[in-house]
């Protein structure tokens, strides 16, 4: 393992690269200490202001990504939502590297220290609780779609001062697939694939009648209409956007967390399947990011934030898998990204200096009003 200076060089070096292609590629302008203009665009009281987050597990590493060989994998971060937002380089995980505690730390501000695999909430007050309580929103207002694993519990955490009551409202379409369906049937069984991690942990999962009721009544959508939507995708990512958009459709909830987990695939050891993650992930945000234009509810009041829970091993990391897992915690693993982008945030801007994972919490407090009071981070000053 690097020691603690060496880590952060690397961490840097890395930065630097991210900056100096997205530079030459984008045409991104160097930011530097923030200082907001006089031209600045005015925003929505924090009362009309809106957030989508979109974190994914797996992350990609840069040589699919933002180098010159793994850009064509992301035209659509290149072209549309690169140029219209922020962009931060130096992200910095220095938490577990498994996906749900990963999210879970990234939902709390605070890096927590379960066990990856265990049943159980974030022991620390989530994004969700803080908006809840602190503006007294009401549960339709906060949202999290997710994958199975282990993420119905996400939305609230085990925190005495928050906890039940206060969380987001958890839709997991895999779930409701299972619900709806025979688990059986071939059909959907590459939609309910819940884990790529281990071939030894896969979570059941289950639903129940009053799940669909709730597909019908807060969706507007059928279960034979979810069906048959389902049977025309060809992903789980794919299931949670559709179901999003529902969600944005006809809930319209100011703060909407949304976890994609195709890019995950790269387990499986097979490079062409995590390159067709990469592709779809920078596709359905893209998708995601128009869908917040054409939105009435949405258009010209939301800011949006997309970031990898973390990366993944490099190749020349000897005590790791490369493109295939995040073992080893070496400094590619830890050091991601963020974009933010919406009403009054810097167009084509690319920030260098180091982000903490734990900062996106607070920032979002700072955007929509309330105070993250038990976060480990501090707002991200540049986008507000």
């Amino acid at each position: 393992m690097p020691n603690v200076s060496h880590a952060r060089e690397l961490s840097q070096r890395i930065a630097r690269t991210r900056r100096d292609f997205l530079r030459d590629a984008a045409g991104l302008a160097l930011g530097s200490a923030f200082c907001r203009p006089a031209w600045a665009k005015a925003v929505a009281s924090p009362s009309k202001r809106k957030v989508v987050v979109i974190t994914f597990g797996g992350g990609a590493r840069d040589q699919e990504t933002f180098m010159i060989e793994g850009q064509e994998n992301i035209p659509h971060l290149m072209s549309e939502l690169i140029p219209q937002s922020s962009f931060f380089t130096q992200v910095i995980n220095r938490g577990i590297l498994g996906h749900y505690v990963a999210t879970a730390s990234l939902a709390t501000g605070v890096y927590e220290t379960f066990n990856n695999f265990a049943a159980v909430s974030p022991e620390s007050p989530t994004a969700f609780e803080y908006f809840r309580k602190d503006l007294k929103r009401p549960s339709s207002d906060a949202w999290v779609v997710a994958p199975s694993n282990g993420f119905n519990r996400i939305g609230e955490s085990s925190h005495r001062s928050y906890g039940p009551g206060f969380g987001a409202r958890v839709i997991l379409p895999k779930r409701l697939l299972s619900a709806a369906t025979s688990t059986s049937s071939h059909d959907y069984q590459h939609l309910l694939r819940d884990n790529y991690e281990t071939p030894y942990f896969t979570p059941e999962l289950e639903g129940n009648e009053f799940e669909l009721q709730q597909l019908e009544m807060i969706l507007k959508l059928s279960v034979d209409d979810f069906k048959s939507h389902a049977q025309t995708l060809s992903s789980p990512d794919e299931l949670s956007v559709y179901i999003a958009r529902q969600l944005m459709r006809h809930v319209a909830p100011s703060l909407l967390w949304i976890t994609l987990h195709d890019i995950d695939v790269a387990h499986a050891g097979a490079y062409s399947l995590y390159i067709e993650g990469i592709r779809r992930t920078d596709r359905l945000c893209s998708e995601l990011w128009k869908a917040i234009q054409t939105e009435p509810e949405y258009a010209g009041n939301t800011t949006l934030f997309i970031l990898p829970d973390f990366g993944r091993d490099s190749d020349e990391d000897a005590g790791g898998n490369g493109f295939q897992h995040h073992r080893t915690g070496d400094t590619l693993s830890r050091t991601t990204w963020m974009l933010a982008a919406g009403p009054g945030v810097r167009q084509g801007v690319v920030f260098d200096r180091a982000v903490d994972s734990t900062d996106l919490v607070p920032t979002l407090g700072a955007v929509l009003g309330f105070h993250a009071s038990l976060s480990q981070g501090k707002p991200v000053q540049e986008v507000l």
